[in-house]
């Protein structure tokens, strides 16, 4: 196994992407030894390993040549510990429960007319006495997050690809990865509540009026905490 000198560690801790994407790359079958450990529990395995290098890149930051111990040995338990944090979480967006209560009489309706006369957006808006726009929130907000490894349809493939190889472009794609991590270690310091709105904004593609209903607060609330949120990671990534 390749293992990585001091100086490239003290490279990458101040912030040499290029140093600490040379640490991933040559460390990444130490991350895959440890994915492999959680296969078949319906995680895809490029995701875990994604969430297996951010603990690396966390063992990374807080490593110290005082330890006296390998940075391959250092990193399992951060790698792992990242990996377990993510299995175990009930899901990164926290939707209010008026949304959920929503979603479940939605369900329970679509159950009852299974099999029967069509049920539309506009009908089940009608028997539940809400409007069209909370039957699409409802539906949208609590629908499982979608994996960029999942095959798509692309009528101009023979095969179906995944739809992380339909954005796949020629540049360095471990650069890709790690400026990916930076982005999601920062998001991951967030508060609660932060976080949540930064998902839901960027990553579900909300506007802040759904953002609102969602987490039950004002819209002038997501307003000023996103470009607060925003302000705050300018200026990390820009150090």
């Amino acid at each position: 196994m390749y293992e990585t000198s001091v100086d490239e560690i003290l490279k990458a801790q101040n912030k040499d992407m290029i140093a600490m994407t040379n640490i991933i790359e040559k460390n990444s079958g130490l991350v895959w030894s440890i994915v492999k450990r959680f296969t078949g529990r319906g995680y895809e395995t490029e995701d875990l390993y994604q969430i297996g290098c951010l603990g690396f890149i966390k063992a990374i930051q807080r490593y110290e040549a005082s330890f006296e111990t390998k940075i391959s040995t250092y990193a399992v338990p951060y790698i792992l510990g990242e990996i377990k944090r993510f299995i175990r979480d009930d899901g990164i967006i926290k939707v209010s429960r008026s949304i959920k209560e929503l979603a479940i009489k939605i369900k329970d309706l679509q159950n009852q007319y299974k099999g029967k006369e069509e049920l539309t957006i506009n009908k089940m808006a009608k028997i539940l006495n809400v409007s069209v726009e909370d039957i699409n929130l409802a539906m949208e907000a609590t629908r499982p997050v979608e994996s960029i490894n999942e095959e798509a349809y692309n009528e101009n493939e023979k095969n179906n690809v995944s739809k992380i190889e339909q954005i796949e472009n020629k540049k360095d794609e471990m650069l890709n990865i790690v400026n990916k991590i930076a982005i999601k270690d920062l998001i991951g310091s967030l508060k609660e509540r932060e976080k949540q709105i930064i998902l839901l904004r960027y990553y579900r593609g909300k506007t802040q009026n759904q953002v609102s209903k969602i987490l039950g607060i004002s819209q002038v609330q997501v307003s000023r905490i996103e470009r607060k949120i925003l302000d705050y990671m300018k200026e990390q990534l820009a150090s």
